[in-house]
């Protein structure tokens, strides 16, 4: 296993698969990162709203990268491992003119700046405290159509997910589309909610480390990415398995991307499982969360089904009297 630190100024702001790599890997290797905010540092700690009408929206999502992964070609999966993710000293939120779930309603730029050096939590009042859990909104390999693309919406392969659960020891895994599979990674957060829904996260600077490795053969059918988180705190502490297992669908439709989400589910629950496809079918529905990742990065929004890995632990099925 060899370490790479890749150069803060390697950054681009579309998807593009004849990039040239920024840095070039083997299966196993640690890549170590640095990024700017999402607004590619335009806001700074103190700016005024009105700051939110002058961005430069071709700026917007600094990619680090591209990483190209030898010996790694279509068909293959690009297993990504979340090191470690460490915070700026300062972020921020807004509502951005004509973005976001309820874009018609706030029609005015408002912008939050928040302190994160040294804190568990950024303070949104004096009584309302968020829970910083850090992750990176956009991580993907290369689409296979050439030219030009931009970094939102998602699709398959990754991208602009702003997938909330992709915090460190959570593995994310990519179908790989083009040979090294060219994966970049940035719009970095402190926070955010399932869904994302005033169109921002807690954007900030950030440094963090990955760990990538090649994996053969196709994964769950009709997922467009699939990822394991590790156990939280109070699961490590009792010995419980905890975590979770999730397959995700991109695209137009949440209704379609709901059914693909727990189709690609059930496939991974015949095949790693050994499940029958009934059985499968109905421990979604036991156990199975769906969630909405995002639903501001038109035309695609991202729906995941959940499955608590705890529930392949033995339980003891007698309760006590």
């Amino acid at each position: 296993m060899t370490e790479h630190l890749l150069d803060p100024e390697s950054v681009h702001h579309v998807w593009d698969n004849s990039l040239p790599p920024a840095v070039q890997i083997r299966s196993g290797d640690v890549v170590h990162f640095q990024t700017k905010d999402g607004s590619d540092g335009q806001l700074r700690p103190g700016c005024p709203a009105e700051d939110l009408r002058r961005l430069d929206a071709s700026r917007f999502y600094p990619l680090a990268g591209p990483v190209r992964v030898e010996e790694t070609m279509p068909g293959d999966v690009l297993e990504v491992e979340v090191l470690a993710m460490e915070p700026g000293a300062w972020g921020w939120c807004g509502i951005i003119p004509g973005l976001g779930l309820l874009a018609g309603d706030f029609k005015r730029p408002y912008l939050r700046h928040f302190q994160l050096e040294g804190r568990a939590c950024a303070a949104l009042t004096d009584r309302v405290h968020v829970p910083i859990r850090p992750f990176a909104g956009t991580m993907g390999v290369a689409p296979p159509a050439p030219g030009r693309h931009p970094v939102m919406p998602p699709r398959r392969g990754g991208g602009n997910i702003d997938t909330r659960h992709l915090t460190v020891g959570a593995r994310l895994s990519l179908p790989v589309e083009v040979p090294g599979a060219m994966f970049s990674v940035g719009d970095t957060h402190a926070a955010q909610g399932d869904g994302e829904v005033c169109g921002n996260a807690i954007e900030c600077p950030m440094r963090f480390s990955l760990r990538f490795t090649m994996r053969g053969g196709a994964g769950p059918q009709d997922a467009d990415y699939w990822f394991t988180t590790g156990p939280d705190a109070a699961e490590a502490a009792s010995g419980r398995r905890g975590g979770w297992f999730a397959t995700a669908a991109v695209g137009p439709d949440l209704l379609e991307n709901s059914r693909r989400s727990v189709r690609a589910m059930i496939a991974w629950l015949c095949r790693e499982q050994g499940l029958s496809r009934e059985d499968a079918y109905v421990l979604c529905s036991l156990a199975a969360d769906l969630r909405v990742s995002q639903v501001v990065d038109e035309p695609n929004l991202s729906v995941a089904a959940h499955l608590p890995l705890e529930v392949f632990d033995h339980c003891d099925l007698a309760l006590e009297p």
